[in-house]
């Protein structure tokens, strides 16, 4: 490896040098790895040590029919995120000598598909894990799916009269469904349907803290923030319970300081206010039985265990140290029982059990190629940019790039202007890239890089063109510059030696992945392997299980992807479910159109061609037959085959 930390084609290359380059020791432990064949492997169970060749698995779904880009989610990953949070705070009450418990909840909205839902149901019953829902249509997927005895339901929130109404109902199963208060408003909706109903419902209150997060989410708290009660309002709705006599149903406390959460600082911080806010709630008469921290429990994605925004600098069990350390001592200290904790930490839980798995299918490279002398009698700026790329040396690398910039935007001025013919511009564009690359040989060798020239490597990556779209396999990529670990699945034994960046299937020029993981910071190229059109190259987008797939949309009318649920057995793994992705007639149902219809408006028209002699009847057939196979074919580039 260079002082920069390219590959050196000259150093022998190893399926450990490529887990050090792309970081999988860090944020993929202890689920993905190398192995000896340069394949990714992936250890769902780190309990027992049975691994998956995820190259091998690709293989086989393919032979099974399922076509590229495909989201592979493997159900005991899911299993042992949930089995890791809940023994971490365990633990935790263990140490402390807590003497409440620790009951999660999922919050729907961080990956609402049903089969993903029904495993955290089920791999949570040994720890009576629940449901969060935001919205009216989430509470429904809760209540539908939660059928164990004892299940505790949240409900957050923009609620109206059916929401609520539908929650105090629920209230009569044998579960609690606890509404929890996020506007004003809403305690009078609470109290119109309790007089409707005749049942006394289980309340909360969101409080808005004034302790804040980091990165991205850092306005969820705060006095600006979407949702909360600030202190004289929840002092209001204790006044009005009180005088309702129906103090009693105020239970709980829930406050949320937001997503990815990088640094353990602002959690302790919010801890401190919130522990307060419950201490004094209690002091007030509320029978205060459960504490919901919220999310914001973050994910490593970058494996640099940093404060940066793509990872964070504590794990799960420090989080329910410090989570659990704090209500203990507040309560103590107040001389009250410690309430139920309850956290909803849903992008720790789902991240790390999707991948997603699509195939390069094309590549744009620039030209870089030796320096050819132009031709006597050539324009002076040709002679000039061939003797800058030429006496390119460490010590005037700095100069050279200037010469070269300079005489590449004359050479363009007068072609504009008409002084240069359109092959003296090609060959101005050949010695420029030649240079380029005569500069990027010199700069991947040295430890300090001159500023103007720190950008050479983006300047002259390659294309990767890739059967995915990133507006709906990892919409945050796009929208708020998330970074996910992206790699090979294979061909890890090999020296890559290109740098790319990667383009998805969409006309569109934000359709692509331009920024990297990195220990130190971000890069905006990534290290692969050369294409070769003969043999399909396989690249995985990482811990893309939270969020994703809801907030992916149909840009271009890319649908959903095919998806597998993969679960280890006695015999290996085996295939539990498989999703089929949206079909072409599918996504053109989302967008109103009936695609029997649209096949007899091309008939018609292909009836008119035929007779005015345009088109051939066998034509016809072709066109049609294409046009009808076409509506029902996935909606991403497939095989011939």
């Amino acid at each position: 490896m260079s002082e920069q930390g390219t590959p050196d084609v000259n150093e022998a290359w190893s399926s450990a040098r490529s887990a050090a380059l792309y970081q999988i020791d860090g944020w993929g432990e202890p689920y993905f790895s190398v192995n000896a064949q340069g394949h990714v492997e992936v250890r769902p169970d780190p309990r027992l040590d049975r691994r998956i060749d995820l190259y091998e698995l690709v293989h086989d779904l393919k032979e099974r029919g399922l076509a590229m880009p495909l989201l592979i989610r493997f159900s005991d990953i899911l299993a042992d995120r949930i089995r890791r949070l809940n023994e971490a705070f365990a633990k935790a009450i263990v140490e402390y000598d807590y003497a409440g418990t620790y009951q999660g909840v999922y919050p729907v909205k961080v990956n609402q598909q049903r089969h993903v839902v029904e495993e955290i149901v089920e791999y949570g019953r040994p720890w009576n894990f629940g449901l969060e829902a935001g919205s009216k249509p989430e509470l429904l997927i809760a209540l539908a799916a939660s059928q164990d005895p004892g299940g505790l339901i949240i409900c957050n929130g923009y609620k109206d009269d059916q929401y609520i109404e539908t929650a105090i109902l629920a209230k009569g199963f044998d579960k609690k469904v606890v509404i929890v208060l996020e506007r004003l408003e809403e305690l009078d909706i609470a109290f119109k349907a309790a007089e409707k109903l005749g049942i006394r419902p289980l309340l909360g209150v969101r409080g808005k803290l004034t302790a804040k997060g980091v990165g991205r989410w850092a306005d969820s708290a705060g006095d600006r923030a979407k949702f909360g009660l600030t202190a004289t309002e929840i002092v209001e709705v204790v006044d009005r319970l009180q005088e309702r006599g129906m103090l009693d149903c105020l239970q709980l406390l829930h406050f949320h300081i937001g997503s990815q959460i990088s640094s353990i600082r602002p959690i302790k911080t919010a801890m401190r206010e919130a522990t307060h806010i419950f201490v004094e709630l209690a002091r007030m008469g509320a029978p205060m039985t459960y504490l919901d921290v919220g999310g914001g429990l973050a994910v490593d994605y970058d494996g640099s265990k940093t404060d940066f925004h793509a990872s964070r600098n504590y794990d799960i069990q420090e989080y329910a140290y410090d989570v659990v350390h704090a209500i203990g001592e507040a309560c103590k200290d107040a001389n009250l029982p410690v309430p139920t904790i309850v956290s909803e930490s849903g992008r720790a839980v789902v991240a790390h059990q999707s991948v997603l798995v699509f195939e390069v299918v094309g590549v744009s490279e620039f030209p870089i190629r030796a320096a050819v002398p132009p031709p006597p009698g050539s324009n002076k700026v040709l002679r000039d940019l061939y003797d800058a790329c030429m006496g390119a040396t460490a010590a005037n690398m700095q100069e050279t790039w200037h010469d070269a910039s300079q005489a590449k935007e004359e050479a363009f001025t007068l072609f504009k202007l008409g002084y240069l013919t359109l092959r003296e511009r090609a060959e101005v564009e050949r010695l420029f890239w030649a240079c380029c690359g005569r500069l990027l040989e010199l700069v991947r060798g040295m430890k300090t890089v001159p500023e103007e020239l720190q950008d050479l490597e983006r300047v002259v990556a390659a294309i990767y063109y890739c059967n995915f779209s990133v507006f709906q396999s990892a919409p945050d990529s796009w929208a708020i510059d998330q970074l996910f670990p992206v790699m090979p699945i294979h061909r890890l034994n090999e020296t890559p030696t290109k740098r790319a960046t990667l383009a998805d299937l969409t006309c569109d020029s934000d359709g692509c992945i331009d920024k990297f993981i990195d220990v130190q910071d971000v890069k905006h190229v990534l290290e692969l392997h050369k294409w070769d059109p003969a043999q399909p190259y396989y690249l995985g987008i990482f811990l893309n299980g939270a969020y994703q797939e809801i907030l992916g949309d149909l840009h271009n009318l890319f649908g959903d992807t095919n998806a597998v649920h993969v679960q280890l057995g006695r015999e290996g793994y085996h295939v539990a479910h498989v999703v089929k992705g949206d079909s072409i007639s599918e996504v053109l149902h989302y967008v109103q159109y009936n695609p029997e219809a649209m096949v007899e408006s091309v008939r018609r028209q292909a009836e008119r061609a035929l007779r005015s002699g345009h088109i051939t009847l066998p034509q016809v057939r072709m066109l049609i037959r294409h046009y009808e196979d076409s509506l029902s074919s996935y909606t991403y580039l497939t095989d011939d085959e």
